[in-house]
Order: structure tokens, then sequence, then C-alpha cells
């Protein structure tokens, strides 16, 4: 916008700040994946957020290149709603890709079906306090059992 007698733009525009933020990608895909959330999505935010369980849980937020389904900073915890088409093409890979990012800088991450939020919304939210409330050292309890001597993966 010219600012009338100036010949001049707003400071903002100056700035470079015309409202969107297309110079970082990723937060402006995260803000279009908030509106456009899947019907699970939507059903686990609508339980979750401003804290209705004891913890702030983020949506649709950027991590690196990537932005998680939902995340929970405190516990460093991942969670992904994943459906059929998390099953075809080149998602399988996409989406392994995702999680070693992810867990190379130190987070857990959570696949939930989303078949299993919407048929059993109540413990799809169980397990994620859970892992939410789980203290690290514990984690592996709640993985599975620690490998075999000799099964070690690298």
């Amino acid at each position: 916008m010219i600012l009338p007698g100036t010949g001049r733009g707003t400071a903002r525009e100056a700035r470079g700040g015309g409202g969107s933020s297309l110079r970082k990608p990723t937060v402006y895909n995260a803000r279009q994946l908030r509106r456009t959330m899947s019907p699970p999505e939507a059903l686990l935010w609508s339980c979750v957020r401003g804290s209705k369980l004891g913890f702030k849980v983020r949506r649709q937020h950027p991590i690196g290149p990537y932005v998680a389904d939902f995340f929970v900073h405190d516990a460093g915890l991942v969670i992904e709603i994943d459906g059929s088409p998390h099953d075809y093409g080149d998602r399988p890979e996409r989406d392994e890709r995702r999680d070693q990012y992810l867990r190379g800088l130190g987070y857990r991450i959570l696949h939930l079906a989303a078949a299993d939020v919407m048929k059993n919304l109540e413990g799809a939210l169980q397990y994620v306090v859970v892992q939410v409330k789980a203290p690290l050292h514990h984690q592996a309890a709640l993985d599975g059992p620690p490998p075999r001597p000799g099964e070690e993966q690298e």
C-alpha cells in the first residue's frame, strides 16, 4: 500500500512483510494444514487443545523441513495420525525419512492409525497420555522388550 502523499509503502512492506510467511515455506505449509485438518486430526485436536489432558499440544507444528501433525514439546513427542494414504506410493519411504530426521533431533514419534482415532478415541487419548507422562528412561519398556544379545540393531 502506498501511503498518500509520500510515494512510499508502509514500514511493513519495506521490511518485506506483506502479510504471508512465504520466506519460510514450512511455516506457510503448517498454517495451511491447520485450516484443512483431516477428520481424525480434527477430532483428536478437539480433545487435546487448551491443555485438556494436562500438557500443551501443538498442532501442525513445523520441525525443520517437516510439519508434525501434533507435537508435545515438554515430552519431546511427535504424534502422527496415519491414514491409508501413508501405505501407498512413496509415502512409506517419505515417512521413514521424516521419522529418522526427527529421531536424529532426539524426538520420539508416536504413530496413531486414523481408523483407531475414529473408532476408539478414548483409547488413543489414553495411549497419548501414557507416552507423554512416561519418563524417558522408561521408554524402552513402552516400546517393547530390549533385543536379546546378538540381536542389537546398528
